[in-house]
Formats: C-alpha cells, sequence, structure tokens
C-alpha cells in the first residue's frame, strides 16, 4: 500500500508541474501564480547560454519578446543592420523581467516589447500581467532606453480557448495602451491590424497563434514608420 500510495504522489507532482508553452493545451481552472515558473522552460536555459557567447555585443534596438518575436530575422525583415532578437519560445513576463540585464548589456536605444500572450495561457490574471509589464517598461526608462510596447496579439478563432483567451487579451491590451497614453510611450495596436472579430486573421498564422510571412509583413510595416521617426 505504501509503495502505491507513493507513486500516486508523484504521479500527482508531475502533473501539477506542467506548464502551457506555444502550440499546447493546458488549462486551469484556478489562476496559478509563480514567478519562477520561467524557469520551467527549457528555451530559457538554452537561449541565455546562447546570448553569453554571441559576439555581437551592441545593437541600437533589441526585440523583447517571446516566439512570435523569435519567428524571424528582425534585420532581414526591416532591412538593417542594428538589431538584436531576444525573444526566447514559451518566455512569461517574470522571464523577461528576470533576463533584462542581457538587454542592457546590449546599450540599446529602443527596445520594442511583445509579450504576455503566455502569461495568458498560464490563467494568470490581467492585473498581474499588467504589473509586470509595467515593471519592465520602467526597467527600461530608468536606464534611458526609448520603449516601444507593441499590442499582445490575439489568437486565432481555431486556436484553443480562443473566445475566452482573447478577451482576456484585450483587457491587457487596453490597459497597456492606457499606460502608454499616460506615460508619453510608444505604443503600436498590431490588432488593429492584423485581427477580424477579435481574433487573428486566419490567412497571417500558420497555426493559430504564431505569425507566418504576411502577419509578419504587416508587423514589420508597422514597426518601421514608428523606428523612423527616431531616425533609427
Amino acid at each position: 500500500m505504501m509503495k502505491h500510495y507513493l507513486l500516486f504522489t508523484l504521479i500527482i507532482l508531475f502533473i501539477s508541474l506542467g506548464s502551457h508553452t506555444e502550440g499546447q493545451t493546458v488549462q486551469q481552472s484556478k489562476p496559478m501564480i509563480d514567478s519562477s515558473r520561467y524557469k520551467q522552460n527549457p528555451n530559457y536555459d538554452y537561449e541565455l547560454a546562447l546570448y553569453k557567447i554571441y559576439k555581437k555585443k551592441r545593437a541600437d534596438i533589441v526585440m523583447l519578446g517571446n516566439s512570435i518575436t523569435h519567428g524571424v530575422n528582425w534585420n532581414e525583415l526591416l532591412g538593417r543592420d542594428n538589431i538584436i532578437e531576444r525573444g526566447i519560445p514559451a518566455d512569461i513576463l517574470p522571464g523577461f523581467i528576470a533576463r533584462l540585464k542581457f538587454v542592457f548589456d546590449l546599450n540599446p536605444k529602443v527596445v520594442c516589447i511583445m509579450g504576455g500572450i503566455n502569461d495568458v495561457y498560464n490563467w494568470t490574471p490581467v492585473e498581474e500581467i499588467f504589473k509586470n509589464y509595467v515593471k519592465i517598461i520602467d526597467s527600461l526608462r530608468n536606464k534611458k532606453i526609448k520603449v516601444i510596447v507593441q499590442s499582445t496579439l490575439f489568437v486565432a478563432k481555431k486556436y484553443q480557448s480562443s473566445a475566452d483567451r482573447n478577451s482576456e487579451v484585450d483587457k491587457l491590451d487596453k490597459l497597456l495602451q492606457s499606460y502608454c497614453n499616460t506615460n508619453g510611450i510608444e505604443y503600436i495596436d498590431l490588432n488593429s491590424r492584423m485581427t477580424k472579430e477579435k481574433c487573428l486573421r486566419e490567412e497571417l498564422t500558420h497555426d493559430g497563434l504564431h505569425l507566418n510571412a504576411s502577419g509578419y509583413k504587416i508587423w514589420a510595416d508597422e514597426l518601421d514608420k514608428v523606428l523612423r521617426k527616431y531616425l533609427l
């Protein structure tokens, strides 16, 4: 009986440690807030190890995000050579906060942020997500870095729990836009161009979450307009 009890306990513990990453389906009935959850992401240490050996140590622009940011070569997309991408697949905002050192070390003039969708799919309350976003923005601005916030993208209708989760994304984006407007921070409303009925347009994604070439083209066009304002 004792062996069976221990086996059952281990199974329950294993299940409780599971977390949502982009492309996987995990639903929680109650919010689970764990600021160290980002450490469970196998991509995290892998990418940080690469940051430490990259020879390029300086960039005017840093793209900070998750797998959506990580999914394209930004220098080639925007026709530039002054961008470094710092997106980690499946990362959540506490992970962004923990790795800001790797952004500061690049001494950028501008940091473009997109994040939050993994936090939303971890069933983290929007208020908590927003607070973490503000921590990131404030940390960057304290270093005299210009910040460009890009709206957290909706998922496509075909994606899991799309109606429920897109409602949370909408709340987050409204908070972010209001905060940016109040504090003189550049905000790019990508959803105004990339969605239909508050869902990511099917023709802009290959899986309901991540963008395809058509989606990245729209993002690039909108971002380039803002970067040109900064003469970058």
